[in-house]
């Protein structure tokens, strides 16, 4: 089973790997990929985990422990999830892409977060979506 923790640890292993051998077009391809999943959502995790036949109610994969915090009613009709893939998409668009020289390491910064949020199972990024509203 593939979990939304264990995904956004692989994806920010993947994106410090791709940093560090300079593949841009793997990191442009790495950006389109999650500009699809926040558009579509039709996520990496839900996907695997549906071909695996693991899935939990309402057609997410199945989690054990969630650390984020449940508030009140959502603002928004849009998963926090989808936003913060869009977010992380635009984020890597306009420090890799538009402007490389300018914000290089926000990349290599948005990597190491990413990687720490898939160890410890707290995205403090995911956190403030879903305190602003989303749900």
């Amino acid at each position: 089973m593939l979990s939304e923790r264990t995904y956004r640890l692989i994806l920010g292993a993947l994106l410090l790997v791709l940093l560090y051998f300079s593949q841009r077009p793997l990191i442009i391809a790495l950006i389109a990929l999650l500009f699809i999943e926040g558009l579509t959502n039709l996520r990496v995790p839900r996907v695997v985990s549906s071909l695996r036949g693991k899935m939990g109610r309402y057609g997410d994969p199945v989690t054990y422990v969630s650390l984020q915090p449940r508030a009140r009613a959502p603002r928004f009709a849009f998963e926090a999830e989808r936003a913060w893939r869009l977010v992380m998409g635009g984020v890597l668009l306009a420090s890799y892409v538009l402007f490389p020289q300018q914000l290089w390491f926000l990349p290599w910064f948005l990597g190491f977060a990413v990687v720490g949020a898939g160890v410890s199972g707290i995205c403090p990024a995911l956190i403030s979506l879903k305190l602003a509203g989303f749900k």
